[in-house]
């Protein structure tokens, strides 16, 4: 079993940053395969992947965000991370991180992953 508990939401106004944190509990994380992604969901639209990162550190970002958006793990912490910066009215979502027991293909597709966290709220105004 894996529980996912993401921080670090909040309210900024446009051009702010924030980072996200996902904590990972149990001994499994580092001795498996593993993708872990981060994930947006707006009102009304459907989940869309922003990056994933493997156990072997390599990195995938949708291509519309790569630049303003940087994940990060830190291994002695099992805790993801996702740095925002120049946030806009757009990115206004629930942040979910998630986790898949396999690398592979179709790193930012959401029905790939097996575990999520409750979610953290992002809202950027103008």
């Amino acid at each position: 079993q894996v529980r996912l508990t993401e921080s670090g939401g909040g309210s900024v106004e446009s051009g702010g940053s924030l980072r996200l944190s996902c904590a990972t509990a149990a001994s499994e994380y580092t001795d498996n395969f593993y993708c872990m992604g981060w994930f947006r969901q707006a009102p009304g639209k459907e989940r869309e992947g922003l990056a994933s990162i493997d156990i072997h550190g390599r990195i995938t970002y949708a291509g519309a965000l790569k630049g303003r958006f940087t994940i990060a793990q830190d291994n002695a912490k099992n805790t993801l991370y996702l740095q925002l910066s120049s946030l806009k009215p757009e990115d206004t979502a629930m942040y979910y991180c998630a986790l898949r027991w396999h690398l592979g293909s179709d790193l930012l597709n959401h029905r790939t992953y097996n575990y999520w966290g409750q979610g953290t709220q992002v809202t950027v105004s103008s």
